[in-house]
């Protein structure tokens, strides 16, 4: 007799955490996810991700900045 399987192949299981997912899509397919508040940039650089979030997709609602600090 075999076994039902009531999920689709790849569904269920180990979930991978966020970070492993955005290091595997940068890896596998070249797509970055980044947040403009990651505490790991600088402010030049979170800068920089604002900048390119505006161009290719426009201002965000709200009117939110990147923090400084």
């Amino acid at each position: 007799m075999s076994c039902m399987r009531f999920t689709p192949k790849g569904y269920g299981g180990h979930r991978r955490d966020p970070e492993q997912v955005k290091r595997d899509g940068w890896k596998e397919q070249g797509l970055l996810a980044v947040s403009v508040h990651d505490d790991r940039l600088t402010w030049p650089e979170r800068e920089l991700v604002r900048q390119l979030g505006e161009k290719l997709y426009g201002r965000r609602p709200g009117g939110q900045g990147v923090r400084n600090g």
